[in-house]
């Protein structure tokens, strides 16, 4: 008898079983899949749209609403006296999703506001380290962007600011 309680014999027997081994894997088949022939890579990632009719003083208009991300990646427009003096020359700026690209930033704000940009530069803002006390942090990193539009083109962001 070990100190246990446990015979010697039953270490040795439970040393001496074999363990169950799994069954081998079978190979995934592969499944290809056929796209139909009247679709093409534009449709597939085109935003889905819907089209409404609303009488409005006895008029019936078609509103197209688009469902997107387009809120998601513009978070909000930036409102600083720097930036009210970049509006002179058709430029905005906007707090953007990190994960963005200016691309998806260009048809968010075509989608929002109707107006397609000539340019969109983007900027990474990198959080300042802050200390209070002891604590110490970081405050978020955060992505700008500045969004130029063609002459005539303005977008009504400082409306009751």
């Amino acid at each position: 008898m070990s100190l246990f309680g446990k015979k010697t014999e039953d270490k040795k027997a439970d040393k001496t079983k074999e363990v169950a081994k799994p069954a081998p894997v079978q190979a995934a088949k592969k499944v290809l899949k056929t796209e139909p022939a009247g679709k093409s890579m534009k449709d597939l990632y085109a935003a889905p749209s819907t089209v409404k009719t609303v009488k409005a003083g006895g008029k019936k208009t078609e509103v197209r609403t688009v469902y997107g991300n387009a809120y998601r990646i513009l978070a909000k427009p930036l409102v600083t006296e720097k930036v009210s003096n970049l509006g002179v020359l058709n430029k905005y700026v906007f707090a953007v999703a990190l994960d963005a690209n200016k691309i998806e930033i260009a048809k968010a704000v075509k989608e929002i506001y109707g107006i397609k940009p000539i340019g969109v530069n983007v900027i990474n803002k990198i959080g300042k380290k802050a200390r209070y006390g002891r604590t110490s942090g970081k405050r978020k990193d955060w992505k700008k962007a500045i969004v130029t539009l063609p002459e005539g083109q303005t977008i009504k962001i400082y409306e009751g600011v």
